[in-house]
């Protein structure tokens, strides 16, 4: 593009118009450019580029002489009507009182032919004049147009305006749409009435979005429209979460090979969207081989350069082409100019030459006086043929869209000059609060007005200019349909609107269109299905973030919405739902009085404090007896009160968790314990001592051991503990806590022991009276009693030792719930052995052998039985 563009600056400023010498005091044109175009004189004169002729026609280079001027070719009727529409709003502008009063304006036309030197042309001629002679020794002045309305290519938008703009000339384009046009670096004087490329990607993505079609082809034009556009798709679909599943240039020579390379990328690829944005001449050679592969079953997507285009709309595209769905600048109406275009007539005027060529085109005539000579024969134009008669792309006013845009490029600029007008001296913009001067007016003072134009078209549309220069973007949605021949035809089913609220910027009506498969529906073009809810994606290795594989949430996870990149972890009192959807408050697990388990243990607790409360009738009805008056009754009733409170602590473990509870249970476990061992413990030392105070040495011993030194034992013994007890609930108690360690789906409410020194101490002490008490009476297990009651201590102290020492390791790996139910299990096995240990056989003679219930039986020597 540089190199072009240095060219052509080369040629313009160094061999023809730009270069001067000084003769005679005179400014010289050094030549002049042989161009079709229309003029019309005025007080201000606004240029215009068009692209009246598709083909320019280079003569051959002898290297030897000046080459003669590039003629055009194949003229189009379509872009004649935009350059009419052009003289038609001046037309329009110059007639109106209340715009630019006292003001005509005027214009020069050119036609570019769709080449960029010949562009370079015209807008060197529009900015330099025609003039051969300027009568200021320094070629200085203000250019002849004031403005420039075009060019209609990017890519001779880019070249001119990077020439123009360092003289802040303003161009005002209606059909280029290069995204790198809105630099305004690069290009400070450029504006246009059609949205910018940026805009139409942003506008096709949301078509992409709307039907949920993340997986798309895209092809482009090697030009600078279709390049920055693939720049922009590429950034803009990856924002919405799209992917592009192949994206191949249009070669700029139609090669036959590359074409048919790119159309089998097409068809072997699983995306059923392809998005296109090129112009008609890179895509013709592409859609007739689609025709010759019998490339079905896709969706296209057409950019606003060739979504109208009426070459594809053939009966023998419809197959293939059926449904495209594309964008088009906004339609408009424009009052009056099918009138105007239809009033038309030739003159003799050569520089009006564009309407001479015209008319010979639209009737097949020719004008005797002409320049090169027509091949064939053909009959004479009048100049008073009936343009009435005719129906053409040129007197077709009911889808104006780039005439549209042409209709508010020159109203734009009447606006700006009548704001430029309608300034008060002292109260101006520019430098020491001065207006511009008409009489001399600068180009870059109409762009600072330019900037800040806006008005309303008579079709109602808003026209004004962002800090870009770019026009509020509006676009048609179009959609290929079958007509009623079996050709196609373009209808318009929504509209976007950038300037509309969120979530209204595209407004679609699907019921009309029309989609070209067999469910006549839209189709699904996704490289993965959707990610259910309760998963998360998972990118496949080497592809596209599109391609995926749905993997379920983890435990304690979520997704609660579709293609979830992350799954969200629950908070901590909260775990997964089975469906993994949402989360839901965790199960909350305790020993609860309405589980199997629970009923169970309480049970076994209220059983065990029942048979305390039996045992203590029978050895109160049978208190006199020597059974229960040899074993100490008072020390057998402190013993039978104390298993029956470690019976009923028991019922402080069951339930849900409380602050009472929690400062209770250990606390009275640890009392009652220590109150049955410790009278266990005395009533092993009274045994002790009354064998021994049978002996004549011993005989002393019984006054050590009396009712009331039993009782203060039992109670010093008692009291430490209960000491204990208190230095741990004053200094660190017990508390509820909720416990997830153990099972991270459950939260398990249990009693944290507070301070493990105090739980250490309480059960140490305990620990310490068990063996004590177990090592008395094992020493006096061989007494030589016939009813030994150390013997049954020593079992029952037996029993005690092994049930807690097998408590420790089973209260450690038991889990949740099931370490408290370990901990009752232990006291309850512990009191049951004590009770049926030492109660038992007593019971056993009191009711089933009374007569062994004797004090002969009872204090029988074993020497007597001897």
């Amino acid at each position: 593009m540089w190199i072009t563009l240095q060219i052509c600056l080369y040629l313009s400023f160094n061999c023809i118009s730009a270069a001067s010498v000084l003769r005679s005091g005179i400014c010289q044109l050094q030549g002049h450019f042989k161009l079709n175009g229309m003029f019309q004189d005025g007080d201000l004169i606004l240029g215009g580029l068009f692209e009246v002729h598709f083909l320019t026609v280079f003569p051959e280079l002898s290297f030897i002489m000046e080459p003669e001027p590039p003629y055009c070719e194949q003229f189009d009727k379509a872009s004649f009507q935009q350059a009419q529409t052009m003289a038609f709003a001046i037309d329009e502008i110059n007639n109106n009182p209340n715009l630019l009063p006292n003001i005509t304006l005027g214009y020069h036309l050119y036609d570019n032919c769709v080449k960029l030197g010949v562009a370079f042309r015209a807008a060197t001629a529009l900015v330099s004049g025609t003039e051969d002679s300027f009568s200021n020794l320094n070629c200085a002045g203000i250019p002849p147009v004031i403005a420039i309305v075009g060019d209609p290519g990017s890519t001779h938008s880019i070249a001119i305006s990077s020439v123009l703009g360092l003289f802040r000339v303003p161009m005002v384009s209606y059909f280029a749409t290069c995204s790198c046009l809105s630099d305004r670096k690069k290009y400070p004087s450029f504006f246009r009435t059609i949205p910018s490329d940026a805009f139409q990607v942003r506008a096709m993505v949301q078509i992409l979005r709307h039907f949920e079609w993340t997986w798309v082809g895209l092809l482009y034009s090697d030009d600078d429209y279709g390049i920055h556009a693939s720049q922009s798709f590429h950034k803009d679909v990856q924002l919405f979460g799209g992917c592009v599943g192949f994206s191949e240039m249009l070669p700029r020579d139609n090669n036959r090979r590359d074409i048919q390379s790119i159309v089998g990328v097409v068809q072997a690829s699983t995306a059923r969207v392809v998005v296109v944005f090129s112009t008609e001449a890179y895509l013709l050679p592409l859609m007739d081989e689609v025709v010759l592969q019998n490339v079905t079953g896709r969706q296209w997507i057409a950019s606003e350069a060739w979504a109208t285009s009426p070459v594809f709309h053939t009966q023998r595209l419809l197959p293939f082409l059926g449904g495209t769905l594309g964008i088009a600048i906004r339609r408009g109406e424009i009052q009056g100019l099918r009138k105007f275009l239809y009033y038309l007539r030739p003159d003799n005027n050569p520089r009006n030459n564009m309407v001479r060529i015209f008319w010979e085109n639209m009737f097949g005539c020719s004008f005797d006086a002409g320049g090169r000579e027509v091949e064939g024969e053909k009959k004479g134009c009048s100049g008073q043929e009936d343009l009435n008669s005719t129906e053409t792309a040129y007197s077709d006013v009911s889808g104006l869209r780039a005439s549209y845009n042409v209709y508010k490029a020159v109203y734009a600029l009447a606006h700006a000059l009548h704001d430029l007008m309608q300034c008060e001296e002292g109260r101006g913009p520019f430098s020491g609060n001065r207006c511009a001067d008409v009489t001399n007016l600068q180009p870059w003072q109409v762009v600072h007005y330019l900037q800040k134009v806006n008005f309303t078209t008579g079709f109602g549309d808003f026209v004004s200019f962002d800090k870009n220069g770019d026009a509020l973007a509006i676009y048609d949605v179009m959609n290929w349909q079958p007509s009623s021949d079996g050709a196609i035809r373009v209808s318009t089913v929504g509209v976007v609107n950038e300037g509309a609220t969120a979530g209204k910027v595209l407004t679609l009506n699907e019921d009309e269109i029309f989609w070209n498969f067999e469910h006549k529906k839209p189709p699904r073009s996704v490289c993965s299905e959707s990610c259910p809810i309760g998963t998360r994606r998972a990118r496949k290795k080497g592809l596209p973030v599109c391609c995926f594989d749905c993997l379920p949430c983890g435990d304690g996870e979520i997704s609660n919405t579709k293609d979830a990149i992350e799954c969200t972890t629950c908070p901590d009192e909260f775990w997964s739902s089975p469906n993994k959807d949402r989360c839901v408050p965790k199960e909350v697990e305790y020993l609860s009085y309405e589980e199997p388990l629970g009923i169970s243990l309480t049970t076994a607790s209220l059983l065990g404090t029942c048979f305390c409360a039996l045992v203590m009738v029978i050895f109160a009805h049978y208190r006199s007896t020597p059974v229960v008056r040899a074993n100490n009754s008072e020390l057998s009733f402190l013993l039978l009160l104390s298993l029956k409170l470690c019976f009923l602590c028991v019922l402080l473990f069951i339930g849900r968790p409380q602050v009472w509870t929690c400062k209770l249970r250990h606390a009275a476990f640890g009392i009652s314990f220590v109150l049955c061992v410790s009278s266990i413990l005395v009533k092993t030392m009274v045994v002790i001592a009354v064998f021994k105070s049978s002996r004549p040495e011993g005989k002393s011993a019984m006054k050590w051991f009396g009712v009331a030194q039993q009782r203060g034992t039992v109670m010093s013994l008692t009291a430490l503990q209960v000491l204990i007890c208190l230095v741990w609930l004053t200094t660190s108690s017990p508390t509820p806590y909720k416990n997830s360690q153990y099972i991270t789906s459950k939260i398990v409410y249990e009693c944290s022991i507070g301070s493990v020194a105090g739980f250490s101490m309480l059960l140490g002490y305990i620990g310490l009276l068990a063996a004590v008490s177990f090592l008395l009476a094992f020493l006096a297990r061989n007494l030589p009693d016939n009813f030994n009651e150390a013997k049954f201590i020593t079992f029952s102290m037996l029993i005690f030792c092994a049930v807690w020492i097998a408590f420790v390791p089973a209260y450690v790996s038991s889990p949740g719930k099931y370490a408290v139910a370990v901990e009752i299990f232990a006291i309850l096995a512990s009191s049951f052995g004590l009770l049926v240990a030492i109660f038992a056989p007593k019971c056993y003679i009191i009711l089933l052998h009374p007569e062994r219930n004797t004090k002969k039986v009872i204090m029988g020597r074993a020497t007597q039985n001897k």
